[in-house]
């Protein structure tokens, strides 16, 4: 039995992403890298720091609130270099600290329903569900 084929792209995509964060994790820092990192502007800091759809909330923050991401970017960059963030913040933690900070970041996001062996959004089950009471 096959699976859909877009759950096995979503499947690669997460596995991709989480063997570059185990690798970035494993790699100690050089000389020349930790050169690199006094240059290294405060977002590209918190960049690099970011795990899991991180990127992805700040993207979207600085789209949306962009004077108030710059100083908070610019402040967890100096938490991150002077080692007082030693974990990397994934997208629901960093979520947490704009909401913290009283930013409600608004996020896309789509409820997936399984139906007849395929994904769909809760909006198409929900539309095709009235298309069927209506006949």
């Amino acid at each position: 039995m096959s699976e859909d084929p877009e759950l096995e792209k979503l499947k690669a995509k997460r596995l991709a992403e989480m063997q570059r964060n185990i690798s970035s994790q494993k790699q100690t820092p050089s000389l020349e890298e930790s050169e690199e990192k006094e240059t290294k502007s405060p977002r590209e800091v918190v960049v690099n720091y970011l795990g899991f759809r991180g990127v992805e909330v700040l993207e979207n923050a600085e789209t949306q609130f962009p004077k108030d991401t710059k100083s908070i970017v610019e402040q967890l960059a100096k938490l991150i270099e002077s080692g007082e963030l030693d974990e990397k913040m994934d997208g629901g933690q960093l979520l947490a600290v704009f909401r913290s900070i009283g930013l409600r970041v608004r996020m896309n996001t789509t409820i997936n329903i399984e139906q007849d062996g395929k994904f769909v959004s809760l909006s198409e089950k929900l539309s095709s569900s009235k298309n069927n009471d209506d006949q």
